[in-house]
């Protein structure tokens, strides 16, 4: 039952008790601004993939030995994989809640990080 006090609150006056986090919009622009690199860092990657796609090994180790194509590859991995990890980050705090939020936070930003590394391993392998 509500107070006498409570029913002449507005609705924005309940919903200010609450409080907020503060980080909706850091985190929105950081996700925009790894929105655009993508923007940018894709066709890139796409390009010389595409030129690496289908040819024999020697070939492809000496494309990627170039500085160019790896480093395009480098920061489009990682630009990527971070920017998945932030976009299910806020999926999840938006649609689950409790212990369920904190677990599955973790564990998609563990492998989210993993993969990143497991690319960038693999690419300078390729590279060096």
């Amino acid at each position: 039952m509500k107070s006498a006090a409570q029913t002449f609150l507005t609705d924005r006056k309940r919903v200010d008790l609450y409080g907020s986090a503060h980080t909706g919009t850091a985190q929105h622009w950081r996700v925009t601004i790894s929105s655009v690199a993508l923007v940018i860092l894709v066709p890139l990657f796409v390009f010389t993939f595409g030129a690496a796609l289908g040819e024999p090994w020697p070939e492809v180790v000496a494309y990627y030995s170039r500085p160019f194509p790896a480093i395009v590859a480098a920061l489009t991995l990682a630009v990527g994989w971070w920017h998945f990890a932030k976009g299910v980050h806020v999926l999840i705090t938006d649609y689950s809640r409790g212990m369920t939020r904190k677990v599955l936070i973790v564990v998609t930003h563990i492998i989210s990080y993993a993969a990143a590394a497991a690319c960038l391993y693999a690419l300078a392998r390729l590279a060096l």
